[in-house]
This record gives C-alpha cells, sequence and structure tokens, in this order.
C-alpha cells in the first residue's frame, strides 16, 4: 500500500474505506508487496511485516470511525463534532455516570464531557432556578419519571425520536419522544427466606392484610409515592387509598431507602419489606436469606433520558441519547444492576421485568403529585 493510498483511505467516505480494508483483510496488497521485495532485493519478511503492521493500524483507526456510525444519522455525527462538547444533568449516582459517560466517549472522542449529578429534587430545582433566570445549561437530562411533567410544562423539553427508541416497550416512552425509560424500577415483596420458612409466602397485595403479618412485619418506604400513584392508575384512586389505610392498620415499619430496608430484612429486622427488586436481587446473590416475589401488577416507576429544548449542543444531545437507549448502552446498565427498559436486553436474571404483569407509572400521569404525596403521607403517618 503506497502513501497515496493511505491518503485516499483516510479521507474516503465509510464504503470507499470498506473497499480498502477488505483488500487488507484478504492480504491482496500485501502479497503484491512481499512479491515486488523479493525482485528488487530488499528482505521481503522484513517488508511483509512493515506492511502488516501498517495495515493493522489503518484497520483499527477506520473502524472506530464506522462503529461510531452505527444506529446514527452521519450528518448528526459530523455537526455534534462542530459542537465539541455535551452537558449531561443526571441522577444517576457519581461513580455510575462516570463509567457511563466513558464508554460514550468511546464512541465519540471528540465530545468533551460535563457531568452534574444531583438527586431527583435537587436537579428540578436547579433545572428550574437555571430557566427562571433566562438560563438553560443542559444539553441532555436523566431522570425520575417525577421530573418529566414540570419540565415539560416549562417548555424546557424537545422532542426527539432516537432510531434506538424502536427497541423500547411501547409503555416505556411517550408517543412524541420527549422522554424514554433508560431503566425501570421494579416494586416488589421481598421476603427473609428464615423469618417465613414454614410460612405461606404472600403472592397478592390482600395477602399483605392477613393478621399474620399485622405488627411491624412489614417495611414501607416513607417516599413511594410512585407506589401510591401506580395502585391509583391500575384499580382506581379510591380502591388503592381503600387499599393504603389497611396496609397502614397492620402497623408497618416506615421508614426511607430501599437498599437499608432491603439489608434491614435480610438481617431479620421484619420479615417482609416492599422494596425495588434489583436491589433484593442483589442481596440474593450476594447470599443473603432473602427473596422476593412480584404482587402484581407490580409497580413500575421509570428512569428517563430527555433533550434539552434550549440545548447548546442539541446534535451531541441526540448522539447522546442513541448511544443511552442503543443495545450497547443498554448492556452497560448491567454493570450497575440496573433493569435495562430495551427489549432486546434482558435484566440480569431475566425475572427482574420479566413474567409478570406490570403497571408502568407514566409521567402525564402526576399531574397532582403533591396531592398525591401529601395521602401517602398522611395515610402512613410520615408527618
Amino acid at each position: 500500500m503506497d502513501t497515496g493510498s493511505i491518503w485516499r483511505l483516510s479521507s474516503a467516505g465509510p464504503s470507499d474505506r470498506r473497499g480498502f480494508l477488505n483488500q487488507i483483510r484478504t492480504g491482496a496488497e500485501l502479497n503484491a508487496s512481499t512479491s515486488h521485495a523479493i525482485h528488487s532485493g530488499q528482505n521481503p519478511m522484513k517488508v511483509f511485516w512493515r506492511k502488516l503492521l501498517l495495515s493493522v493500524w489503518i484497520v483499527a483507526l477506520s473502524t472506530t470511525g464506522a462503529d461510531a456510525q452505527e444506529g446514527s444519522d452521519p450528518k448528526i455525527i459530523q455537526a455534534a463534532r462542530k459542537e465539541g462538547e455535551i452537558v449531561w444533568y443526571t441522577t444517576m449516582s457519581a461513580d455510575q455516570s462516570t463509567s457511563f459517560m466513558e464508554r460514550f466517549q468511546r464512541k465519540y472522542t471528540f465530545l468533551k464531557p460535563s457531568i452534574i449529578r444531583l438527586g431527583g429534587n435537587a436537579l428540578l430545582s436547579r433545572i428550574v432556578t437555571e430557566a427562571k433566570a433566562g438560563r438553560s445549561y443542559f444539553d441532555v437530562v436523566h431522570g425520575t419519571g417525577e421530573i418529566v411533567l414540570p419540565l415539560m410544562n416549562m417548555g424546557l423539553l424537545a422532542s426527539y425520536v432516537s432510531p434506538e427508541r424502536k427497541m423500547i416497550p411501547e409503555d416505556l416512552k411517550d408517543k412524541k419522544g420527549f422522554w424514554t425509560s433508560v431503566y425501570v424500577n421494579s416494586i416488589v415483596l421481598g421476603y427473609n427466606t428464615n423469618l417465613t420458612k414454614g410460612q405461606p409466602i404472600p403472592r397478592s397485595y390482600d395477602d399483605l392484610l392477613q393478621p399474620t403479618w399485622r405488627g411491624r412485619k412489614i417495611s414501607v418506604d416513607s417516599t413511594y409515592v410512585t407506589f401510591l400513584q401506580g395502585l391509583s392508575s391500575a384499580w382506581g384512586k379510591d380502591r388503592a387509598l381503600d387499599y393504603l389505610k389497611k396496609l397502614s392498620e397492620q402497623e408497618p415499619v416506615v421508614m426511607r431507602g430501599s437498599t437499608v430496608r432491603a439489608q434491614l430484612a435480610a438481617a431479620g429486622e421484619f420479615p417482609l419489606v416492599i422494596a425495588y427488586a434489583n436491589i433484593i436481587q442483589y442481596l440474593t446473590e450476594k447470599g443473603a436469606p432473602i427473596d422476593w416475589v412480584a404482587l402484581e401488577p407490580a409497580v413500575i416507576s421509570v428512569n428517563t433520558v430527555m433533550a434539552g429544548a434550549k440545548a447548546s449542543h442539541s446534535n451531541a444531545a441526540k448522539l447522546f441519547i442513541d448511544f443511552t437507549l442503543s443495545k450497547e448502552g443498554q448492556e452497560k446498565l448491567w454493570d450497575f444492576q440496573r433493569i435495562p427498559s430495551r427489549g432486546d436486553v434482558e435484566p440480569k436474571p431475566a425475572r427482574l421485568f420479566r413474567g409478570y404483569k406490570r403497571n408502568v407509572v407514566h409521567p402525564e400521569e402526576m399531574q397532582n403529585l403533591d396531592e398525591t404525596a401529601k395521602l401517602y403521607s398522611q395515610i402512613l403517618k410520615t408527618r
């Protein structure tokens, strides 16, 4: 391969580069170069290895560029290259968001990232405060379903229908492209396998109302407003409120935090815990005496990705959304013990989001979230 060939390869389009690369893979030019070396008096093996190393380097360089274009519009990629930056607001933990962004940057090395990581309420407050001051810094935002509606109502979200969206189930996205679920939280019933030995495990919501489970036998999260919202959308508001009142009469242990409550259940503080499936599953796989069952319909909350309406780097935001919803991006969530939303990416294990009826709480259903939160707190006596 001469210098002119190398130049043509580096400046060619994707289809032309593949043609050159196919020549390299079949060894056509390597064989020709070796034959030429023999007739010119050069050491053929030195020439062969020099050409081989050069070819490998070109393949690696060109393949990186080609792979980055899978699933995304090349025009968007070029526009994002000119933008050069991306600003991501997220509720992911610092270590997870850093790891996720690093994987994204392997594909798009030309983008310089800025990551702002805050809890759900704090993240929403920051965005609202910036908007009221006439500023908008985020290009793309990850957050819980609760923050979606306020941002939509303020006109801070842009519609973007990613090509990867077709692999996301219909109940995990809106129809206009304002939000798409990245991963889900499934609210299930965990149980201490030692404390419940010899007893029938509750298999329905009504089973939790049996006298057996009265008197600090069940742990309920003080902040699971989506639990009440999900039951309301599945059963109707009156039935859901009636059920929560009956559950409250069981004298549950009401405190905040899925992780700590699941750990306490595993330690034997109480036999039953209403918590997130992936957190309980993690403890189960570590050998803790705890397992779980989905009470149907299981209430599902979503963690969404959204594009900013006033993004300074709108094309970079689109690339990030494409990656987040892609198979590669969704499989990265396995590292964080998350439940991916994409239909062809199985949770680990699959039962985390397969094999039971579910009711997904859509952000649009949270118009009266403050009222729902107040009722939830009053019934469980957390205020």
